[in-house]
């Protein structure tokens, strides 16, 4: 198994560690707009709300508790 396919869990085509399909459906929580995947920071951008979103473990966390609030 490759590195890739290991930080990938080798299951599906994914963009870093988030499986592509999901950043197609998922939505900032508080305003229903598309989010833009930040790969370095491993952050989900949420530009209406100015927020973004941790990916941990692969694992996007969607609770706008979680999300750091970004500068203008």
């Amino acid at each position: 198994m490759s590195k890739k396919e290991t930080q990938d869990h080798g299951v599906g085509e994914k963009t870093g560690t988030v499986d592509r399909k999901l950043l197609e459906i998922l939505v900032c929580p508080l305003t229903k707009t598309t989010l833009t995947y930040d790969a370095d920071a491993q952050e989900l951008i949420s530009h209406a709300a100015k927020l973004a979103y941790p990916i941990r473990d692969g694992v996007p966390i969607m609770l706008p508790s979680e999300a750091r609030q970004l500068e203008d």
